[in-house]
C-alpha cells in the first residue's frame, strides 16, 4: 500500500507543501490555496479528556525490558560485554521513549485478539503476541543505541545522556564493534519472530539510517540549505525507525493493512515531530537539560530547520552557510540572523502540526469498548504533546 499524505503550512500568503512516500519526501511551494490537502487533526477527540502518564503504564514492563536487554548484550569478550552495555546500565538508558511507544502501540492494536479469544487459549495466545511484540520494542532500543554508537564516532562527541561518550572512554574502535555487536543481536533477535515482513520493516529502517547518516556526510551547499532535503534526511535518521517499528507491532497483531499503516503513520510523525524539537532544543537549551553540547548541530556544520526557516527570510544567511561554521564568527552570524528570524516559532509549529497528524492516526483507529486499549490510545495521545513541549 503506497503512503502518501500531505500538510500545509501558511507563511506570508504562501504554501508549503509536504508530501511523503517511502521512496521520497518532496517539498514543493505553490500559492494556491484551493488545492487538496490533508487536514490537520487538532485534537478535541475524546482520547484526549483524561490526562494519562503514558510511562507509567508501561512502566513494569519497561523494567523487565531493560533487564532483558542487559541480558541480550552480554558478550564473551569483557571488553566488548563492557562496551555493549554502557547505555543499557541503570540510570543511564535515555528517556526510554521508544520502547514506551511500542509497548503502548500494542495495547493499543491487539484489539481483536482482546475481543475474539476466550478462556486459556486466549490467554496463551496474548501473551505469546505480547512477548513477541515486546521483541520488537527489544530490537528497536538496540538499533537505536547502536546508531548512537556510530553517530558519535561520527560526530567525534564526548558526551551522551549526560556522561562521557563510549568513543571518548573506549575509543573510537571498541565504539564501533560495539555497535556492530547491537546491531548483530538485534538480527538474532529479529529472525527469532520467523516474521518476513517484519524483518524487511526493520532491515529497512536500519538501511534508511545508513542513508540518513550519508546524506548528512555527504550534502553539497545546494542541499544543505534545502528543506526538503532536510526532511527526507530527517525522516530517515529518526522517523523511520519507530514508524516501522509501530508497523511491525501491528503486524503482529494481525491487524489489517490500513491500521498498519495508521501505525506507521503515527511513528512517522511523532518522530519528525520528536527531531524539529531536538533542533529547537539545540539552540535554546542548555548542555546540563540535554545531556550532550548545546549548539552541537551548527558546530558540527549541520544546518536543521531552525535555520532553514530563517533562510526564508534572510537569503542572504546561506552564504555564512557556505562558508562553514570553522569559525565563531560564522556561528555567531548564523545565531544573529536566527535570532531576528521566526525560525524557532515556525520550527515549533512544523512540529505541532505533526503531532497532530500523529495524534490523528490513533484517532482513526477502528473504535472499541476495551478500556485498556483506550488508555493506552490516550496515552499515545498525549505522547505527542509531551513530545512538542519538552525542554530536553
Amino acid at each position: 500500500m503506497s503512503l502518501s499524505w500531505i500538510l500545509r503550512i501558511t507563511r506570508n500568503g504562501s504554501h508549503w507543501f509536504v508530501s511523503h512516500r517511502p521512496s521520497s519526501y518532496g517539498l514543493l511551494l505553490s500559492n494556491n490555496s484551493h488545492s487538496s490537502t490533508r487536514k490537520i487533526h487538532h485534537q478535541s477527540s475524546s482520547l484526549v479528556e483524561e490526562q494519562l502518564d503514558p510511562f507509567s503504564l508501561v512502566a513494569d514492563e519497561l523494567s523487565l525490558l531493560a533487564n532483558r536487554l542487559r541480558s541480550m548484550v552480554i558478550a564473551e569478550v569483557p571488553k566488548l560485554a563492557s562496551a555493549a552495555e554502557y547505555f543499557f546500565k541503570m540510570g543511564v538508558q535515555g528517556k526510554r521513549f521508544r520502547p514506551t511507544v511500542l509497548l503502548l502501540m500494542a495495547t493499543a492494536l491487539n484489539v481483536r485478539i482482546l475481543e475474539t479469544e476466550t478462556g486459556s487459549e486466549g490467554d496463551a495466545l496474548t501473551t505469546e503476541l505480547r512477548k513477541r511484540q515486546q521483541s520488537i520494542a527489544e530490537i528497536t532500543e538496540m538499533i537505536h543505541v547502536a546508531s548512537l554508537l556510530h553517530d558519535d564516532v561520527l560526530d567525534d562527541a564526548d558526551t551522551r545522556r549526560g556522561i562521557g561518550s563510549l568513543n571518548l572512554v573506549m575509543g573510537n574502535k571498541v565504539a564501533v564493534l560495539a555497535g556492530d555487536f547491537l546491531l548483530s543481536r538485534a538480527c538474532v533477535a529479529l529472525a527469532s519472530l520467523k516474521n518476513t515482513e517484519v524483518v524487511t520493516l526493520l532491515a529497512t529502517a536500519v538501511e534508511h539510517l545508513v542513508n540518513g547518516e550519508t546524506m548528512q556526510m555527504t550534502s553539497t551547499s545546494e542541499q544543505r540549505c534545502s528543506m526538503e532535503y532536510y526532511m527526507q534526511k530527517t525522516y530517515y535518521k529518526t522517523a523511520s525507525l519507530i514508524s516501522n517499528s509501530c508497523k511491525a507491532i501491528a503486524l503482529l497483531a494481525g491487524q489489517t493493512t490500513e491500521v498498519a499503516m495508521l501505525a506507521f503513520e503515527y511513528g512517522k510523525n511523532l518522530g519528525l515531530a520528536y527531531q524539529l524539537i531536538d533542533d529547537v532544543l539545540d539552540f535554546t537549551g542548555t548542555s546540563a537539560s540535554l545531556g550532550k553540547g548545546s549548539l552541537s548541530d551548527i558546530r558540527h556544520g549541520i544546518v536543521t530547520a531552525p535555520i532553514l526557516f530563517a533562510m526564508e527570510e534572510f537569503p542572504q544567511l546561506c552564504s555564512v552557510i557556505d562558508r562553514g561554521f570553522d569559525k565563531p564568527e560564522n556561528i555567531d552570524a548564523a545565531l544573529e540572523y536566527l535570532g531576528k528570524s521566526r525560525g524557532i516559532q515556525r520550527t515549533r509549529e512544523l512540529a505541532a502540526k505533526h503531532a497532530n497528524l500523529a495524534a490523528a492516526a490513533i484517532d482513526s483507529l477502528p473504535e472499541t469498548d476495551d478500556e485498556e486499549v483506550r488508555k493506552s490510545r490516550r496515552a499515545l495521545v498525549d505522547l505527542t504533546q509531551r513530545v512538542i513541549t519538552r525542554n530536553k
